[in-house]
Formats: C-alpha cells, structure tokens, sequence
C-alpha cells in the first residue's frame, strides 16, 4: 500500500472519527509540551542561581520537579490510548468495508493504527510549535538577570527529537496492541475474548516494589549508597508498586464481580456482576492513570507528615539545649519543602482531572460498543436507571477498593524511609549511666520520641476527590447511555 494511499485512508471518517483525531491530538499536544518541560529542568546544571525559584536552583531539587512534570504527562498518554478506542463500532464497519475492497488483514490493521499516528504527530508537533512560542513569550528576566522560568536553556536536538516522536509511536504501539485480539473479515469485525479471569501475581509487584523502596533506609548502617543508586532504588520501588496497584484492579474487578453475581439479588447487581466478569481489565485500562496520581499524591501527603515531624523534632531539641537561636535545623525554611508538596498536590489534581476525562471517554466508548445490547435490554422491560445504576455500580465497586489500596501503598512506601523520630537519647543514656560529658542538655528529661503520624485526614481527602472525580466522570457519561438505549439502535447496521 503507497503511503499516500495510506495517509488518505487514515484520515478519512465521520464526525466520530474526527473527535477521536483531536482529542488524540490534543492529549499528544499535552504530553509533548510536558515531556519537554521536562527535558528542559533536566537540561539546566549546578547551582542556577539566575532563577528565582528555589526548586530551579538547587541541582537536587530539580530531578523532582522533572519527575513531577513526566508525572502529568503519564494520564495524558493514557488518555490517548483511551481516545483510540472513541467510535470503535464505526471503525469498524469501516475497516470491514476496506477489506472487502481487497485490503489484506495487515494493512486493515496498519490503517487503524496510522489513524492514531497521524493525529499523534499532529499533536506531538503542534505541542512543540506551542512550547517554543511558549517559551519565547515567558523569556522574561528581571532587574537581576534572573528569571522565574529555565526559558534560557533548550534540550539537546537529539532529544526534541526523541521526544516528539516518542508519543506517535507510543500511540501507534498502543492501537497495535489493542487490536491484537482483533480480527477484521469483511463481514465485520470478530474480538478473541479472553476466558480465564487474572491471577492476584500483582501482589508480587507490590511486594518487589516496598522491598526496593526498603532497601537504602534498610541496608544505610551496613553500606553507603550513591545518590544516584538511592534514587534508582526508590524510584524502581515506586513504579513497581503504581504497576502492581494498577494491574491488580483486574483481579480486584473479577472477585468484585464473582461476588456480585454471587450474592446478588437485584438485576442492578447481577448486570454489574457479570460486566465485571466479561471484562475485569477494563478498571485496569480506565483507572491507570487515577490511580497513579492516588499513589503519588499519597506518598507526597505522607513525605510531608515526615516533614512536619522532623521540623519539631528540631525545636524540641533546639529548647532541650538551651539553644534561642541557631541550633539544628533544615538547610531552608519548612515553608520551602511545604511548597515543594503542594507543587506535587498540584500535578495530582491535575492528572486527576485528567484521568478523569480518560474514565470519561472509555465510558462513553464502552457504552456506545454496547449500544444494540442496552437497546435490547430496554426493549425487553429493563428501564434505563436499571442499566444507570448498574454502569455506576460496574464502575465504582471495583474502584472504591483499588482507591483504599493505593492510598496504603503510597503511604506504606513513605513508612519504610522512617515511622519514628528520636530526640537526645543519646544524652538521657549518658546521665542515666552516669558517663561524664552529660553537660550539654539542660533538660535530658525532655528526651523523647516523636511519632511520624499518618495523615488520615488529608489522605481521605485525596481519595475522596478522586472518587468525585469519577463520579462526575460516570456522571457525564450516562448522557450517552440514554440516547444508546433507543430502540432504533436494534436496527441493522
């Protein structure tokens, strides 16, 4: 097949097919111009005292400010691949029709997946325009020199590159694999569907993951770690856990639907129950990216108890010496390390919404895949709050469980670096044993030892606004349902 033939193909569609090529555009636009930021924070070396932000002048603070931005631009990804499967049904007709003018099944499935790459690199290269305009327009320094923004540095070419092409052919691997269980004839399409539920092995990531996370704090008094090999340590850990919370949604999904249709008695819960049996990987696919953004923000919101802990530990031993002024404390002030927390909390609303949008749009497409089976049900009595309740129960069973999970692995993950935080107990132990030396402390009685709390407060919070967030989501996507379930769709075709 000629490449012009090809692009004419891929492009072409209707009104469906066309809000699925801007919304997949619109997210590569988003990770693009994310992934860039990044690369740019990345690009800026040793002490940049020419900006005025903290976090851009300190050389280790910026690894986490980058981290924070590739963060966002994880659910964007993820809201492409859910943009892909937008207007399945249509396409499908569509990519029948072509194979009954003569195309092959390879070049169906090559047509289908240059879809999603054209409208990719339309939004990979759109992102990139926007930055460097971006980026020209923000380039303002004050009376110093310094500016608030790195608009002084670029990445390397090499690495623009990279990462404009990295999101097309992400989203092309992503349509590929999604239409591995595909098989398109020309009297429609077929979908191999998987019997076997999953297995609970994602415990095992989880589990590989807190032992990673463990290891520098664990092994710190047996040998010394680089901060590099900390970091590797940590960061592997991390995403371990986030693969293991994510993937183990599925298995979360089956048991949630085995017990419904077990014990169930209401249709609502029994058309739930077998929907989460069909189809257990669909929570895995939607929620990725809100779950991940539900275990980063847990480990910020518990990294920042830590914190808070440390700070008064520092004053209870500052009075405990005597000492007014001066004393031990942090390089910088609290309010310093506060800010960097909020700065994440701000990234995981954002990926919240985000992610959202990305429940939004697999629901939608979800609904309207099923829409001849949902007119059906209603043609044969079932009214529509019946089908309501039953997608809203499909959603959030599964999800409520996975949300509790995610909360206790990130802030499990924050545990291991340390749970309690002694204060002078080297001192209460040199004048209980009468050791010369004991001078120092004016108040040894005051030696204790401070407990890292956990901020259930704050961690219920974040929970509840992304359970909101979904609710707002499914919501929304219910509107869809209610034009699905119109007794023409029983129509042919």
């Amino acid at each position: 097949m000629r490449p012009s033939t090809l692009t004419r193909l891929a492009v072409a569609g209707s009104r469906t097919d066309l809000l699925r090529t801007v919304l997949t555009a619109l997210s590569a636009l988003l990770a693009t111009v994310a992934m860039l930021c990044a690369a740019t924070v990345l690009s800026v070396h040793g002490w940049a005292d020419r900006y005025t932000n903290p976090l851009l002048v300190e050389p280790g603070l910026r690894p986490g400010v980058a981290g924070t931005l590739i963060l966002v631009s994880l659910p964007v990804l993820a809201l492409a691949g859910q943009c892909i499967r937008l207007g399945a049904p249509a396409r499908d007709r569509r990519l029948a029709a072509i194979r009954l003018a003569g195309a092959t099944p390879q070049e169906s499935v090559l047509i289908a997946t240059a879809e999603t790459a054209v409208a990719s690199l339309l939004g990979s290269v759109t992102g990139l325009v926007a930055f460097i305009v971006a980026r020209r327009q923000l380039d303002r320094p004050n009376f110093y020199g310094q500016r608030v923004l790195p608009t002084d540095v670029l990445p390397p070419v090499p690495v623009i590159v990279v990462l404009v092409l990295l999101v097309p052919v992400l989203s092309a691997w992503i349509g590929a694999f999604l239409l591995r269980q595909v098989i398109i004839t020309p009297l429609g399409v077929v979908r191999r569907v998987r019997t076997r539920g999953p297995r609970p092995w994602p415990g095992l990531l989880i589990a590989a993951g807190v032992v990673l996370f463990a290891v520098p704090g664990q092994l710190a008094e047996q040998r010394s770690f680089s901060k590099n090999t900390i970091y590797a340590f940590l960061g592997a850990g991390a995403v371990l856990t986030m693969a293991g919370v994510v993937l183990g949604t599925a298995w979360i999904s089956y048991a949630v639907g085995v017990l419904l249709r077990r014990y169930g008695r209401g249709p609502v819960t029994l058309l739930a129950g077998q929907r989460l049996i069909t189809d257990p990987w669909n929570g895995s696919r939607t929620m990725a990216g809100l779950l991940t953004a539900v275990i980063a923000g847990a480990i910020a919101l518990a990294y920042r108890e830590l914190l808070a802990t440390e700070f008064r530990s520092y004053d209870i031993y500052n009075a405990m010496m005597g000492w007014s002024e001066g004393g031990v404390g942090a390089p910088d002030e609290p309010e310093f390390y506060y800010g960097a927390v909020r700065l994440v909390m701000v990234a995981v609303a954002l990926v919240s919404v985000v992610a959202a949008a990305g429940v939004l749009v697999a629901l939608a497409e979800s609904i309207v895949a099923r829409r001849r089976t949902y007119a059906a049900l209603t043609a044969t009595g079932v009214p529509r709050r019946t089908l309501s309740a039953a997608v809203l129960l499909q959603t959030l069973t599964p999800l409520i469980p996975a949300l509790l999970l995610a909360l206790a692995a990130g802030d499990a993950l924050v545990r291991l670096i340390e749970t309690e935080i002694p204060i002078g107990n080297e001192f209460r132990e040199c004048v209980e044993r009468g050791l010369g030396g004991c001078e120092a402390p004016r108040h040894p009685e005051m030696a204790t030892v401070l407990h890292v709390p956990i901020p259930w407060a704050n961690l219920a919070l974040l929970g509840g606004g992304a359970l909101l967030a979904v609710l707002v989501a499914v919501g929304a996507g219910l509107l869809v349902l209610r034009a699905s379930t119109d007794l023409e769709e029983l129509r042919a075709g």
